[in-house]
């Protein structure tokens, strides 16, 4: 692995040891207080660990170097991995609607000790400081799965800090319990669906951000001189691996040797500078699609 991935493989094992302490101290007093809120929470927290494992184990993958099978190396084990921990999140959202619809038909009332309250306000602190590590991580390798991850972390620390809030309504309020359990599973359907829709946004193709046309078309004046007109962008990820075509106009009467050193002149240096493996397609300065 390169330093990236060992990275991301580092957030994964220090989230997983993080959530498992946070989940038994949950569980404890979710416990000893009867609160449905906390019990879930806490499950949501030890989610949290197989989503880590995932991370893991896709980094690994990503990994492997390309072969026959994969020509473009095994990058996108990063973006499946992320699409399942948005998927586990919308299984763990509908849960907690589920057991909060049966303390509702309970009619009971919570009461919270101490210990409860002590609990969730130390879990709202570390949960947010994996969050913030996670999308450090996330930032500096580039990786969605640990990106996702973070999402996750903050989910649990909002759901966290929305329980402590309730804690102090609960001996006047005796629903407030289960209904915290469905804003909690609100919260937790919002970050699955922003994870699902950037993960499947980047599986599909994309196109570059502004930034990078700018980028790509300084190249194009840089190693021909000329005005090339760099058009109809398209961009595949593979983890740390970029895939990108793009078209290009130059002079109707250029011969091909020529055309194919400028072409070959502007693939090498993005593949220098900006780790992007390029394809040009070249058309005649006149031709209109």
């Amino acid at each position: 692995m390169n330093s990236n991935q060992k990275l991301s493989v580092k957030e994964g094992w220090v989230s997983i040891a993080g959530n498992v302490v946070l989940f038994v101290a949950k569980l404890w007093a979710g416990l000893a207080s009867g609160s449905i809120a906390i019990i879930a929470d806490a499950w949501h927290t030890l989610s949290d660990s197989l989503t880590s494992l995932i991370v893991i184990v896709g980094t690994r993958i990503s990994a492997k170097p390309a072969d026959k099978e994969h020509p473009f190396g095994h990058g996108r084990a990063e973006l499946i991995a992320a699409l399942i921990i948005g998927v586990l999140l919308f299984v763990v959202a509908f849960n907690f609607v589920v057991e909060s619809f049966q303390r509702l038909s309970e009619h009971r009332q919570i009461h919270y000790g101490t210990f409860a309250i002590v609990v969730t306000a130390i879990s709202v602190l570390v949960k947010e400081a994996m969050a913030r590590y996670a999308f450090i991580v996330a930032k500096k390798t580039g990786s969605e799965s640990v990106k996702a991850d973070g999402w996750h972390h903050r989910s649990d620390a909002i759901s966290s800090l929305v329980i402590l809030g309730g804690i102090y309504l609960g001996q006047h309020v005796w629903w407030i319990d289960a209904a915290l359990g469905m804003v909690v599973a609100l919260l937790i359907s919002l970050a699955a669906y922003s994870i699902l829709r950037d993960g499947m946004r980047t599986m599909l193709g994309e196109s570059p951000e502004e930034e990078l046309k700018e980028t790509i078309s300084e190249v194009c004046r840089r190693e021909s001189m000329l005005d090339l007109k760099p058009h109809h962008f398209h961009v595949h990820r593979y983890g740390d691996h970029i895939e990108m075509t793009m078209h290009i106009k130059l002079p109707d009467n250029m011969t091909v040797f020529d055309a194919h050193e400028i072409a070959t002149r502007i693939e090498k240096r993005l593949l220098e500078e900006n780790q992007i493996v390029i394809t040009i397609h070249i058309e005649p300065a006149g031709f209109t699609h």
